[in-house]
């Protein structure tokens, strides 16, 4: 009997069964296309809990995805209980979160420095900035940028929860950052309602619905205590602001000195009172100023270098500034903001502190807890 014959498979035919193998293969391995594309991302926004759709509550960092949004699934909804969110003197112990809020002009290395040093765990830490739009802002956002992509890669313990940079999109008033041009009188009312203006901002775009706590804290504030954020919240206070000074160098003595750097935080006085009644509308008074004597009781000037005291000595206060100051979430939510108009003859954090006192929340100093401001 003949042998039959073998029927010749064409070419064709595997070229198509590797190409299905190598198909498959990459289907097998490759898994989810969002983890894979999202890893970078996740890695530099420190939060494993990420939000899927863009109106997500901006307390979770959006990962914008590969697909359009018109194939998105529609965002969920969610339910926050305020009521439980808490505000206690024992915070790290009741997982309370804090967002610290930075306006940033300028860029300090020993800003960002003094942010890892603080010993509040930092996956309970949220941070944001705003920028301005100016050559002096552009630097800056440089800057910080090649400093998060470094911080957000370490380990988890060290990683923040998460980082939103804003650029404002309005125009500032002063063309240079200088120390003695930002304090010179006459641009006090027009720079302070920019900042205030860049403030609320801030606050509104990063404020979430489980934040307790709001850490203001200036991008030239180069040194605190590390457990500042623990020291403050045990007062258990609805606005606290510990005093500002500033290291420099005494030109008399030649040696490291120290000084009062921060007047806005200050006790109201009768005779501030009487100037404000003789004061058009849109005047509004300022503190460290000869030509302006309100005989205001001012926290910068009461503490002693000589004789220091107990820094949680408390003591009331009807105006304060916005070097570093932490604020309870709550005291936002019920509508205190930072008036970019002249409001009782006050602007920005010192009619801030008028309009949450006016709202029922008290502002405290601490006169001898003392924070740094860098020496320019």
């Amino acid at each position: 009997m003949p042998p039959k014959s073998r029927r010749k498979t064409n070419p064709i035919t595997y070229v198509l069964a590797f190409m299905l193998l190598i198909g498959f293969l990459c289907f097998v391995f490759s898994g989810d296309d969002s983890t894979s594309g999202s890893a970078a991302p996740k890695q530099f926004l420190g939060s494993k809990d990420a939000a899927s759709n863009f109106l997500s509550p901006p307390s979770l960092p959006f990962r914008r995805p590969k697909q359009p949004l018109a194939k998105q699934p529609p965002p969920p909804v969610v339910h926050y209980h305020l009521n439980n969110i808490t505000t206690t003197s024992d915070p790290v112990a009741k997982r309370e979160t804090v967002l610290i809020l930075t306006p940033l002009s300028k860029f300090y290395p020993g800003y960002l420095e003094n942010l890892l040093r603080l010993s509040y765990p930092h996956d309970l830490i949220s941070i944001g900035f705003i920028i301005p739009k100016n050559y002096l802002g552009n630097a800056a956002t440089r800057q910080l940028q090649e400093q998060i992509a470094k911080i957000q890669a370490r380990p988890d313990a060290e990683r923040f929860a998460s980082i939103t940079i804003l650029r404002q999109d309005f125009e500032g008033t002063l063309k240079s950052q200088a120390e003695q041009e930002r304090h010179e009188m006459s641009h006090q009312r027009m720079r302070r309602a920019v900042m205030a203006k860049a403030r609320n901002s801030l606050l509104f775009t990063t404020l979430g619905p489980t934040t307790s706590w709001v850490l203001w804290l200036d991008g030239d504030i180069v040194e605190t205590p590390p457990t500042l954020i623990q020291d403050l919240a045990k007062h258990d206070k609805p606005i606290l602001a510990p005093n500002c000074w500033q290291r420099y160098r005494n030109k008399d003595t030649g040696k490291a000195d120290v000084r009062p750097y921060d007047y806005n935080n200050w006790v109201d006085s009768e005779q501030a009172q009487e100037i404000a009644k003789t004061m058009d509308k849109d005047e509004i008074l300022v503190e460290g100023y000869e030509s302006m004597a309100t005989y205001r009781l001012l926290m910068a000037k009461v503490y002693d270098p000589a004789n220091p005291g107990d820094h949680d000595i408390e003591m009331p206060l009807d105006g304060v500034g916005g070097s570093t100051l932490l604020v309870k979430g709550e005291v936002h939510r019920d509508g205190a903001m930072f008036p970019p108009f002249v409001f009782y003859h006050l602007i920005e954090t010192e009619g801030f502190a008028k309009m949450a006192a006016r709202l029922g929340w008290k502002s405290t100093g601490l006169p001898n807890y003392l924070v740094y401001h860098y020496d320019e």
